[in-house]
């Protein structure tokens, strides 16, 4: 039998059904369709998607990690809620930290090919927003924020960033409940832009900063939270 040759095979891109799986209910979660208090099961999961156990079982373990999902024996998992304070008080000073720790390293590492993409990215998110497009325009957003953590090389900062950012973009999906103005953040992330192509870091960390401590205040689903208070016999804590 006659071997195969080296290279005579294509080569084919990493995209494995765990992550297909992962990335499918982590938007289901972000745009609403799972909402704050919603049962999941692997037996509903694997019937609805079509798939076996194993990697449905390894991306709600990868979901609880994000914070996005809690598990609980026998009983199979919830969808997180998620209220103002936890947003303003721990998210976005975390936030805060990454990057500012990751734009003042980026805006010395940052290439034409770089701003290139930065613009294509504001670009996509100017088109999602005269579509009246929340989730492209929250898509663009985590994009425009992670590429510059990605060009600052700084690979713990940029993975901190990650285990945060689903329940960032899980949150701000909720504009869809106050009518938000989309260009509004198209016109603040070409500022942004700007700024970090001036490579004036002191300005950039000024709008950086208010930028990110600006974000709005959308009420989160307190009747999850008595639900699950109900179920456990206790109280809920305040928001």
């Amino acid at each position: 039998m006659t071997a195969v040759k080296k290279n005579s095979l294509p080569r084919l891109a990493p995209s494995s059904i765990r992550h297909r799986v992962l990335t499918a209910l982590r938007n289901a979660i972000i745009n609403g369709d799972l909402k704050p208090g919603q049962r999941l099961t692997e037996e509903d999961i694997c019937a609805q998607m079509a798939v076996s156990r194993g990697p449905v079982r390894e991306a709600m373990r990868e979901l609880e990690l994000e914070g996005m999902i809690i598990s609980e024996p026998y009983k199979g998992a919830e969808v997180l809620d998620i209220s103002d304070r936890e947003v303003m008080e721990l998210l976005m000073p975390i936030r805060l930290a990454l990057e500012e720790f990751g734009f003042s390293i980026a805006i010395r590492n940052a290439t034409l090919e770089d701003f290139a993409e930065l613009e294509r990215i504001v670009a996509r998110m100017a088109s999602a927003a005269k579509r009246d497009d929340v989730d492209g325009v929250i898509q663009a957003d985590s994009d425009f924020h992670e590429t510059i953590l990605r060009i600052s090389q700084q690979v713990h900062c940029l993975q901190i960033w990650r285990t945060i950012s689903p329940r960032v973009r899980a949150y701000f999906s909720r504009w869809r409940q106050v009518s938000p103005n989309l260009n509004a953040e198209v016109v603040e992330h070409r500022r942004l832009l700007e700024d970090f192509q001036s490579g004036d870091f002191e300005r950039l960390h000024k709008r950086l900063r208010k930028h990110i401590l600006a974000a709005p205040r959308v009420a989160s689903d307190k009747g999850a939270g008595r639900r699950r208070a109900a179920r456990r016999g206790g109280t809920p804590a305040k928001q």
